[in-house]
């Protein structure tokens, strides 16, 4: 097998800091070759791949041991790019991993650049570019919805149903261009209305994928819950307890809050972002203060879920409800209602106002969830969190299971436009438009879907995609 490569790149894949292990991976012609240049305990070139090898690593400068390590063997084509690969397990300290890849570059190896591994992987085909920007994802999950979306498409699901696509669509285009060779004997290899009938598929799996990415936006940066409602309603202590820490200052002084506090935390593996937003009243304090109210009114509109916080014993039903209604006018935004404040209130209140909430919202915002809780004493915060995650349980939670959702903008933008082209063909097939409009739409379209697993691709797109990922991925 004649390798992609010439050169032999190594880099650190573990984060940068001390710790009780740090490990350096080698990956090229010359992987193993190198290695065992400064092993002093067997020679590396002799051993079978898949083997783990226990030695020390030795200057040959100066005879000096810079580590005891295990080498771990990984042989072409077995390997995750395809190379030869080591990887070496060292001792975590900053300097000791600044020795090892000091010996490996003097015997020849070069520092990796972002990402090259996995974009030496992509190149020699043992992944694509969906899957290959995957790994990325996975590296960065930081909840169970995001690490499974992104497994998903590790193993190539996604990438499986764009080649599928692709492959209904290739068919379809040869004879196409095939049509075009016949030009001037007018004659038709392809079945228009089988291709509409093919159209209408592609088209409505297209859909469905970029319907998806709203999803799987929400999955891989989080939901954005705004707290608002009046001042001191007690929304920094919302917050607080929320995230299990004094994030936000709490003060009964009015306007505290003049602009947004936010931070996150995961829920049932879901990934929520509190947004603490400026008290909302009519009559501001200070210009200061009436900036953070319009700013509030703004967040809310980028939200994707509104807790409106309310202190229970100085608000009835009625006025809830229509601050809520003021708020979220022209906005397709679900909403919790959280009322604050429960210690100060009798049960006979609280269960007045539960009923009296029932009555207020048995129009048209019939079924607005309630949740009463005591924010200062951390009472009602586990109701709280069923009720966030009943709020997205039916568009989140059950629909990750098995369907492929789009997480990378990039994959939107391209999916959009492989829609306006087999758009354009659907037109062109309406209006008996010539065969060489219709190829040549349908051509952009597989483009488009190629750009998605980089079997149409440009130098200036690997660049941007792998430039992010960490050196030693």
């Amino acid at each position: 097998m004649t390798p992609l490569f010439s050169d032999t790149i190594a880099a650190l894949s573990t984060p940068l800091g001390a710790g009780a292990l740090a490990v350096v991976r080698l990956s090229g012609p010359a992987a193993v070759e190198i290695t065992s240049g400064i092993f002093s305990k067997k020679n590396l070139a002799n051993q079978p791949g898949h083997t783990l090898h226990y030695g020390a690593l030795r200057d040959p400068a100066t005879g000096e041991i810079v580590d005891e390590v295990v080498v771990a063997l990984y042989r072409a084509p077995r390997s995750f790019t395809r190379e030869d690969t080591v990887e070496i397990s060292c001792h975590g300290s900053d300097y000791v991993v600044r020795q090892v890849l000091a010996l490996l570059l003097r015997q020849g190896a070069r520092l990796a650049e972002a990402g090259e591994f996995t974009k030496r992987a992509f190149l020699s085909g043992a992944l694509d570019l969906a899957q290959a920007e995957a790994v990325a994802d996975l590296i960065a999950a930081d909840s169970a919805l995001s690490h499974r979306v992104a497994l998903n498409q590790l193993r190539g699901g996604f990438s499986q149903e764009l080649r599928d696509l692709r492959g209904r669509l290739v068919a379809f285009a040869a004879l196409l261009e095939l049509e075009l060779d016949f030009g001037e004997e007018d004659v038709e290899f392809a079945d228009r209305t089988g291709l509409a009938r093919l159209l209408a598929d592609v088209r409505g799996v297209v859909a469905g994928l970029l319907r998806s990415f709203e999803l799987g936006n929400v999955i891989k940066n989080g939901i954005t819950a705004v707290i608002a409602g009046r001042p001191n309603a007690g929304k920094s202590t919302l917050l607080n307890a929320l995230l299990r820490e004094e994030r936000a200052i709490v003060s009964a002084i009015p306007g505290t809050t003049r602009d947004f506090i936010e931070d996150e935390i995961s829920i049932d593996g879901l990934r929520f972002r509190f947004v603490d937003t400026a008290g909302l009243r009519d009559n501001p304090a200070d210009e200061v203060e009436a900036i953070g109210v319009r700013r509030t009114r703004q967040r809310v509109r980028q939200a994707a879920l509104l807790l409106y916080l309310f202190d229970l014993t100085e608000m009835s039903p009625p006025e809830v409800l229509a601050e809520i209604q003021e708020l979220t006018a022209g906005l397709a935004l679900p909403v919790l209602a959280v009322g604050n404040k429960t210690d100060l209130a009798t049960p006979a209140a609280l269960a007045a106002f539960a009923a009296g909430f029932r009555a207020a919202t048995a129009g048209p915002a019939a079924g607005m969830p309630l949740v009463l809780l005591a924010a200062g004493q951390n009472h009602g915060l586990p109701e709280l969190q069923t009720a966030l995650l009943a709020q997205v349980r039916g568009s989140v939670l059950e629909n990750t299971a098995s369907a492929t959702i789009v997480t990378s903008v990039r994959h939107a933008r391209a999916l959009e436009v492989a829609a306006a082209h087999l758009a354009a063909v659907q037109a062109g097939l309406d209006t008996g438009r010539g065969t060489e409009l219709l190829a040549a739409d349908l051509r952009h379209a597989l483009a488009a879907l190629g750009e998605i697993t980089g079997e149409i691709s440009s130098e200036d797109l690997l660049t941007s995609i792998f430039t992010q990922f960490c050196i030693g991925k």
